[in-house]
């Protein structure tokens, strides 16, 4: 505690004056400066169509485990078909939806696609509405569309139970809201000294310590993060995800948050990992590109070759990278087909090179794409 009885940053009498060492911050703000005009390059030169295939993954996957840090498991191929629908992007067969995925998806596009948009009450309250369509958050009853108002007491993040209960954070009391939510949004619409990678680290942070919301704050806040981001580069198209480490790093990122609401004002630590962070996505995003590449030249080769709806199918799957090994029985389940047809689809398809055995099957064998 630094603030003689103060717990909590907002607490401070100097807050939100925030404060960070900008030569320690210098280094990795040129790593990811670096990071972010090699994959730009490569993107240049892949040509529109390809672009569109690798945002759209680096938004399929900023939906999906931007929702999974919140422990809400999404189907990857519902998240994609609803993205590729509003973006106009071909993929095939769409997969079905449903309202919970669409309510995250329009808040993710609204955010980045919209970036140069002013941040507004009336924005976050849409954003807010879309995350929870029934007004329920699981069984629980929240305010959709409005700032939390505490009547059930104060809003805290808490772990454990019983004896075991730790408070990790209580957050600014709902009186306070309108101001402090105000001039959050003030600063944010404003130009402002900070850089502006440093910028979206300040937005995250200070949203996620106002948690305004009944239920959806972390998710709101990657989202404004992702607006900030978006603005930094100059474009609404996304080709990376933070959400994504995050979820890969989500106990660093816990505990870098925790003692960064419960320190000073002085952030740079929270700072250093969130431009770390950025910087792995980034380099992440480099695979992304490389899936995009290899799944775009395996149809280019196979794209005269007459297939059925199930073979092209599987087929996508693997190359978006199928969860767990193929086998037969997985394919009729996933084709809905029997399991007959599904043997003389994937033999059909090592006949002719597309798919072969993989080594050790033992009593189940699986199959994989070609190289």
């Amino acid at each position: 505690m630094n603030y003689g009885d103060n717990l909590y940053i907002w607490q401070a009498t100097d807050w939100p004056q925030w404060r960070y060492d900008l030569s320690k911050l210098a280094g990795p703000l040129a790593n990811v400066s670096r990071a972010q005009g090699v994959l730009m390059g490569r993107l240049t030169d892949v040509g529109m169509a390809l672009r569109d295939q690798a945002s759209l993954a680096a938004l399929t996957d900023d939906v999906v485990k931007t929702s999974e840090i919140e422990g809400e498991q999404f189907d990857v191929h519902s998240v994609r078909s609803s993205i590729a629908r509003r973006l106009g992007v071909d993929i095939g067969a769409l997969a079905p939806v449903d309202r919970h995925v669409e309510g995250v998806v329009d808040m993710v596009l609204d955010a980045t696609g919209r970036c140069n948009a002013p941040l507004t009450p009336e924005r976050l309250f849409g954003w807010h509405a879309a995350l929870f369509p029934t007004g329920f958050s699981g069984l629980t009853r929240v305010q959709v569309g409005a700032w939390r108002d505490d009547a059930a007491g104060p809003m805290q993040v808490i772990s454990g139970q019983g004896l075991r209960q730790r408070i990790h954070f209580e957050a600014p009391p709902a009186t306070q809201l309108p101001a402090e939510v105000n001039s959050f949004i003030d600063w944010a619409n404003a130009s402002v000294p900070e850089p502006a990678l440093i910028k979206a680290g300040l937005g995250h942070l200070w949203f996620v310590t106002l948690h305004p919301f009944d239920d959806g704050n972390g998710r709101i806040a990657r989202a404004v993060g992702d607006l900030l981001l978006a603005r930094a580069d100059g474009s609404p198209q996304r080709f990376y995800s933070l959400s994504a480490q995050i979820q890969r790093e989500r106990k660093d990122y816990y505990d870098v948050l925790e003692r960064t609401q419960k320190g000073t004002l002085d952030v740079t630590e929270w700072l250093m990992w969130f431009l770390g962070a950025l910087h792995r996505a980034v380099d992440s995003a480099q695979n992304t590109l490389d899936a995009v590449l290899v799944k775009t030249k395996f149809w280019q080769r196979w794209s005269g070759t007459p297939l059925n709806e199930r073979q092209i199918k599987l087929l996508n799957r693997l190359l978006d990278g199928f969860d767990g090994k193929l086998t037969s029985s997985k394919w009729a389940s996933i084709a809905r087909c029997s399991p007959d047809t599904a043997l003389r689809d994937i033999n059909e398809l090592i006949v002719l090179g597309a798919l072969c055995k993989m080594p050790g099957g033992g009593r189940s064998t699986t199959y994989e794409i070609a190289d």
